[in-house]
């Protein structure tokens, strides 16, 4: 299972919200670029980007980071965040973005995801609270019930799945979610909300359904806060990494 340190812009800066609540913000740094750098100095072998302000509005406003980012990281940035064109998706491949992450135009146009896949590497995002998909940057419900949504949704290389509820917490990941996706799709699946702590990820490289595993785990507010140690996390995974993980 390979472990994907999170990086969450808004206006610029390094932030993180909790349970995806923009008006529950804590900024963590004011130069993004120098965290993915230090990530990837610890040995990440990902980055997980989102543009939380590209999110809500489909403009691309923090692209200048995620150039950065990407220039200075030297390991493959997985990007969401406002990716709603062929156009935006091909400015983030010129970017040196690695895979992009469709969610809310992967449910409005399914056929816009096999446009972008055809020119570059994408993933699916859905990020739900309890089963229900939310869309817009987690801003409005109406996407759907989760399994309904993966049975009906187009291909890709993965797919990701925040529990928007967990987000943020430190209280743990939503493990039955987690395990009804693995039974529910067979694209590799990148679980995203609630790592606390080093048990936490042991429980994620564990989870085993129908003799499937997760794929990764997005790590964000853990690593800041520091009651996750990257390289210690690296080192617990280390069986499971490989360069790429598909």
């Amino acid at each position: 299972m390979l472990l994907f340190p999170a990086i969450d812009l808004r206006g610029g800066r390094c932030v993180r919200l909790y349970q995806g609540d923009f008006a529950a913000e804590t900024s963590y740094a004011e130069d993004p670029a120098a965290v993915a750098a230090a990530f990837a100095a610890a040995g990440a072998p990902w980055l997980h980007v989102v543009d939380l302000d590209a999110a809500r509005t489909g403009d691309l406003t923090n692209l200048a980071q995620v150039t950065e980012i990407v220039a200075v990281a030297g390991v493959p940035v997985q990007y969401g965040g406002g990716v709603r064109s062929v156009d935006a998706a091909a400015r983030l491949a010129d970017a040196g973005v690695a895979r992009v992450v469709i969610g809310t135009a992967a449910l409005e146009s399914p056929r816009l995801v096999g446009e972008i896949a055809a020119r570059q590497p994408v993933a699916l995002g859905f990020d739900v609270r309890g089963r229900e998909v939310a869309v817009r940057g987690w801003q409005a419900a109406g996407g759907g019930n989760l399994a309904e949504v993966l049975a009906a949704a187009p291909e890709a290389d993965a797919v990701v799945v925040t529990q928007i509820s967990a987000d943020g917490t430190l209280g743990g990941p939503d493990m039955e979610l987690l395990a009804e996706t693995l039974a529910a799709t067979a694209t590799p699946l990148i679980a995203s909300g609630g790592v606390g702590d080093l048990q936490d990820l042991r429980g994620l490289a564990a989870l085993t359904v129908n003799g499937r595993v997760l794929a990764g785990a997005i790590v964000g507010r853990a690593l800041y806060e520091g009651t996750v140690d990257l390289a210690e996390a690296l080192a617990v995974l280390a069986s499971g990494i490989r360069a790429k993980p598909w």
